[in-house]
């Protein structure tokens, strides 16, 4: 039975979702009825454009309806911390935020990113565990401070879509930004394709590693160029430096995808992607681009959590 998704651990057997969420792609409406009379409450704390959209589509795909807030924007300041004099900018607790919205929503899907300040504070997940804490009803994660869950979902629908080989060799690999990033979309693709049955090595500059505890004995390379070697995927992403938090450590170009370095290997990428900076304009045009076809795939991953979310409410 699943109450929650907040974390790629909540997949019991990443094979049979993969198959189901194939499934449901091909058929969309099937299940439009079990939504029915159901509303979807879509929380936003930062900007979104391809989890807004396909999750709202998702769940009109299942018959619910879906309200959208831009937390930050719309809603009044939330106090997260228990125990603290609210004389300041917030104007409404946790506590009862939560507990109200609940009264209006079937489920709460929640988007809240990392402060990159605080790694104590980001990894205790305090917006979407809060939600969890306070809420009666199920939440979904949109991407918290350290995972994306319906990001790896997407990603290892499209692995498999595209996949020509039994085992085949992806490669995630750390490309240069102008700003700090999160972890959360590397960390939930590095537990997905733990959950698979692939050759998976991480490419990233020295001082860069993910956490140790996400990583485990996964493979990592300083080494660009050889971590591509034979690669089948390369899926590409920047983030921060986790043991120097929150930090840019390295702005060459040097680390930049390129077509001459990954030959005819597919490329992945969750998006928004800067051209000409994570990688060159050549990869995302050429037909070994995967990008837009993984955003498709973001309404099918949703639609898939939510279904088996419904079923259980």
């Amino acid at each position: 039975m699943m109450k929650n998704y907040t974390h790629i651990n909540d997949i019991d057997n990443i094979n049979s979702w993969i198959e189901e969420a194939k499934e449901i792609k091909a058929n969309p409406l099937k299940n439009i009825e079990l939504g029915k009379n159901k509303t979807l409450g879509l929380l936003f704390f930062n900007s979104s454009l391809r989890t807004r959209l396909s999750t709202q589509k998702a769940a009109i795909n299942l018959g619910m309806n879906p309200i959208v807030m831009n937390v930050s924007d719309d809603a009044w300041g939330i106090e997260f911390e228990d125990g603290t004099v609210m004389n300041g900018k917030t104007a409404e607790h946790i506590k009862e935020a939560a507990a109200v919205i609940s009264q209006y929503c079937d489920v709460i899907a929640v988007r809240a990113f990392p402060t990159l300040t605080d790694k104590e504070k980001d990894e205790s997940e305090h917006v979407l565990n809060s939600f969890m804490k306070f809420a009666s009803v199920p939440i979904l994660s949109m991407e918290s401070a350290t995972g994306h869950p319906l990001q790896g979902l997407t990603d290892a629908i499209t692995i498999s879509e595209n996949s020509t080989k039994k085992k085949p060799k992806i490669v995630l690999s750390w490309a240069p930004h102008i700003k700090a990033l999160p972890h959360a979309v590397a960390n939930s693709f590095v537990q997905t394709m733990q959950k698979m049955d692939v050759e998976f090595v991480i490419a990233n500059p020295e001082g860069y590693n993910l956490n140790p505890a996400i990583t485990k004995d996964t493979l990592i390379y300083n080494n660009q160029e050889a971590a591509f070697k034979d690669a089948d995927f390369v899926y590409t992403k920047n983030w921060s430096s986790y043991k120097d938090y929150g930090k840019v450590l390295k702005t060459d170009v040097d680390w930049m995808i390129t077509k001459d370095k990954i030959g005819l290997a597919k490329f992945m990428h969750c998006l928004p992607v800067r051209r000409n900076v994570v990688v060159e304009a050549a990869v995302l045009d050429s037909e070994n681009s995967l990008v837009i076809q993984q955003a498709n795939n973001r309404t099918f991953a949703a639609q898939l959590v939510l279904k088996r979310i419904l079923e259980n409410v």
